[in-house]
């Protein structure tokens, strides 16, 4: 009795065939299966395996910033990190320090002490992780000229970060960019005009060739913010735009890169019922870094009434939830939006926004979420502080447990108090990983758990170990 399979007709107890290649190997004794069949799977899946290549790379190792702060384009100086960093150490010590925010922040224990001096020293060296140069929201309409002059200042700005940053002369950010207006026909060509002015004067004027920081005009950490995007079509042009400008200024093909804000109901759900989001994501060619939750436009689309527009609000997390699943394996970064409640105020007043933005970022944590926005110096503390001991707390155990899993001949075979698989491996290497990137956990703490920067990226990208990763077919990395 026969049946048919991809075609191929299969005798229930046809022989093996001696030597196989492809993705058969060589059968046993007994097989049934003729190679034949082993051929049809593979061309039958192989549009499959091309897809999942190409759009769900998995995660690239690339550092996430904790946090983008929006700073106003005409705002925003070479000094403006520096500058941040020590209005956030004013603003804590005015209210009895770092360790009162720490309080604040609900952070008890005996290595409250070490997270305290640990952020002291980040609003010192690096104090903001990501500058969004903004020339939409927070510049406002203006003349074409200002807003010219705007761009073009802030790619000046932006190239000197870069130098300042590869000379150690000041602090500067990891990541900078600008944020432009939307592609919506009101300001579309207000967005692209400012998009071109800031591309074009960075790679022409930055002079981070000269300095020898860039081999092409454009610092490594160079981020692009579409905003408010409501169809595929927006995205689409953004990509032809981005190759438009890579062709113009001789740049190589898509070395420009965007990140996209999720600040619309039809990104959510569009006019065809679908989330859009994966069709966005797909008409990106690659070239979208990140996706970004905004707050108070999402709120807003929606009706939400201003006193109960929050990042918690039922409808953000909904969102969210819809964004963490449509980015899952594609490599792309998912950010949480802002908090607008700002430690500003009088005592009181700082106190209780300190103790909700504290709140808020563990939350975002918990949730998977590990960038936000940060839109005042003031929050910074408490940015830092949350973030520090999300990662600090949880370290010892974490790194116990990939370096038991580090350590196995074939991962999990050997018994250990806690069997973990190699997707659970990538989740604790990832967590050590970024908190490493941020700075609450040391190259010398990482090497006295016994772990390397090496084999943490490696599990954090395969779930397998370097020292193992001959054993990647038994071990398995799925």
């Amino acid at each position: 009795m026969t049946q048919s399979i991809l075609g191929v007709h299969v005798a229930s107890a046809a022989p093996a065939d001696a030597a196989l290649g492809g993705s058969a190997g060589v059968l046993p004794a007994g097989a049934s299966l003729p190679t034949a069949f082993y051929q049809r799977a593979d061309l039958v899946l192989a549009g499959t395996d091309a897809d999942l290549a190409r759009f769900f790379p998995g995660d690239s190792g690339v550092r996430q910033p904790v946090h983008t702060c929006y700073v106003p384009a005409d705002l925003v100086t070479v000094d403006t990190p520096a500058s941040w960093g020590r209005a956030a150490q004013a603003a804590a010590d005015e209210s009895g320090g770092l360790r009162i925010l720490a309080e604040l922040a609900g952070l008890t224990g005996d290595g409250v002490s070490d997270v305290v001096d640990r952020v002291a020293a980040k609003l010192q060296t690096e104090p903001i992780e990501d500058l969004r140069l903004d020339l939409e929201d927070g510049f406002g309409n203006r003349s074409d000229g200002e807003e010219d002059a705007a761009a073009a200042q802030a790619a000046r700005t932006v190239a000197q970060f870069a130098i300042n940053r590869a000379n150690g002369s000041a602090p500067a950010p990891a990541f900078a960019g600008i944020r432009f207006k939307c592609f919506e026909g009101a300001t579309r060509a207000r967005g692209l005009r400012s998009l071109d002015v800031f591309v074009s004067t960075l790679v022409r004027e930055g002079g981070l060739i000269e300095a020898g920081v860039s081999s092409d005009g454009l610092p490594d950490g160079l981020v692009l913010t579409l905003p408010k995007v409501s169809s595929v079509e927006q995205v689409q042009v953004m990509v032809d735009a981005c190759q438009a400008l890579e062709d113009a200024l001789g740049l190589p093909n898509d070395r420009l890169r965007f990140e996209i804000q999720m600040e619309t109901a039809p990104m959510i759900l569009g006019l065809d019922g679908t989330c859009l989001i994966p069709a966005m994501l797909r008409a990106a060619e690659g070239r979208a870094t990140s996706l970004h939750y905004g707050t108070y436009d999402y709120s807003a689309s929606l009706g939400i009434s201003a006193q109960f527009q929050s990042m918690e609000h039922p409808a953000a997390d909904f969102a969210k939830n819809v964004m963490q699943v449509a980015v899952a394996g594609t490599g792309v970064h998912l950010s949480d939006g802002s908090t607008n409640q700002l430690p500003v105020g009088d005592a009181a007043q700082r106190r209780e926004s300190w103790a909700l933005h504290a709140r808020l970022v563990h939350r975002s944590l918990e949730r998977g979420y590990y960038q936000g926005w940060d839109l005042h110096a003031h929050q910074l503390p408490t940015r830092f502080l949350t973030n520090y001991a999300f990662y600090r707390d949880g370290f010892r155990a974490a790194a116990h447990r990939l370096e038991v899993y580090s350590r196995r001949s074939v991962p999990g075979i050997e018994a250990a108090d806690v069997a973990d698989e190699p997707a659970t491996a990538r989740a604790l290497a990832r967590y050590i990983l970024r908190g490493t990137l941020c700075g609450a956990v040391t190259e010398d703490e990482l090497r006295a758990a016994g772990l390397t920067r090496e084999t943490v990226s490696s599990v954090a990208k395969t779930g397998v170990a370097a020292s193992n990763a001959e054993h990647s077919e038994l071990g398995g990395t799925q």
